[in-house]
C-alpha cells in the first residue's frame, strides 16, 4: 500500500524529530523509528485507527506524546498529521 505525506505532515516530522534529537542525542532517531513502526502498523491495519472527524482516523505513538492522523483512499495511506497531542487539536482541518 502506498504511503504519501502532505507537505505540512512532513514539516511537522522533520521539525519534532530534529527537537527531540537536540534535547537528547538519538532521541530524534528513535522518534523517526516509532513514527516508522506506527506508520507500518496502518498499512498492515488502515481501519484500526480511531475515527477522529470521518474519513480522518489517528493512531497514536507509544513512546511520544504524538499521533499520526490519516485517511485511507483507494491508492493508499495519505498522512495529514504528524499531530504533536498538547498542541490545537484541530489545526490540521482542512488537509488533503
Amino acid at each position: 500500500m502506498e504511503v504519501s505525506f502532505h507537505r505540512f505532515a512532513e514539516m511537522e516530522l522533520n521539525e519534532a524529530a530534529a527537537y527531540y534529537q537536540a534535547e537528547r542525542p538519538g532521541l530524534g532517531t528513535s522518534f523517526l523509528k516509532e513514527v516508522d513502526r506506527c506508520i507500518d502498523s496502518i498499512v498492515r491495519f488502515p481501519k484500526s485507527g480511531q475515527i477522529i472527524l470521518d474519513p480522518v482516523r489517528r493512531r497514536l505513538l507509544r513512546r511520544f506524546p504524538y499521533g499520526i492522523l490519516y485517511t485511507v483512499k483507494p491508492e493508499g495511506v495519505r498522512i495529514l498529521a504528524v499531530m504533536n497531542l498538547k498542541r490545537r487539536p484541530f489545526y490540521w482541518v482542512g488537509r488533503s
